[in-house]
């Protein structure tokens, strides 16, 4: 009489493993578990037959030979978060460090003046011009004022000429003419050195209310990933 091969498991589980005979006992039964990339795969074989099943409910695994797949690419997931953390982190020390000594400055572009290099939500870091001297063609940020002398708000514009005693002309690249204002130094507060697009845009209050609940949901995303059967 010729032999009975059953398949164990289905063929689109990865898992292609074949048995040949019966149970020496009646009452046998053979607990068959695989993990591979795809997860777990879990077989009871008795003499009634091949029943699909979970190692869990017959024994304890270590957690290496139970991991599945939503549990492998959570931790994927959470350590390419944790060194963005990290990155960032690093990032946010050295900047803050560089913003308190005065070396570098930041700051949100509310308007388009400087279009199409420099767009509204655009942030630009500025160092201070006792490091990098303003010249022509520099983008820097500078205090507009009154004619009384009083500060108005703070103006990123291209310089086109002047000079640092007679006071810079400056244009806004899209702007039809000069400002009025040709500032010097003292009024200079920085020169453009990095542009940052549209991130400005995040940093904003209603911007802030909606990401926060949405980092703090995909948070419970992630953790519920992690404890996935």
């Amino acid at each position: 009489m010729s032999k009975i091969w059953r398949e164990v498991f289905d063929a689109s589980t990865g898992s292609e493993i074949w048995i040949e005979g019966s149970p020496v006992h009646a009452d046998s039964n053979i607990l068959l578990t695989v993990s591979n990339s795809r997860g777990e795969n879990t077989a009871l074989i008795n003499a009634q037959g091949v029943v699909p099943s979970k190692a869990k409910l017959f024994v304890e695994a270590p957690p290496e030979r139970t991991a599945v797949v939503p549990v492998a690419r959570y931790e994927k997931v959470r350590s390419a978060l944790k060194w963005t953390g990290y990155v960032s982190a690093a990032i946010l020390l050295t900047f803050s460090f560089l913003s308190f000594t005065g070396t570098l400055k930041a700051r949100i572009v509310l308007t388009g003046s400087m279009k199409p290099v420099i767009n509204a939500g655009d942030v630009i870091i500025t160092t201070s011009p006792s490091h990098k001297a303003p010249k022509k063609g520099d983008i820097i940020a500078y205090t507009a004022r009154r004619f009384n002398g009083a500060a108005v708000a703070t103006i990123s514009h291209r310089i086109i000429g002047g000079d640092p005693i007679k006071g810079f002309i400056v244009k806004g690249d899209s702007n039809p003419s000069p400002d009025v204002q040709h500032p010097g130094l003292s009024d200079i507060t920085g020169v453009v050195i990095l542009i940052i697009p549209f991130i400005g845009n995040l940093l904003t209050p209603k911007a802030l209310f909606l990401i926060v609940p949405s980092l703090f949901g995909f948070w419970l995303i992630l953790d519920a990933m992690k404890n996935a059967e």
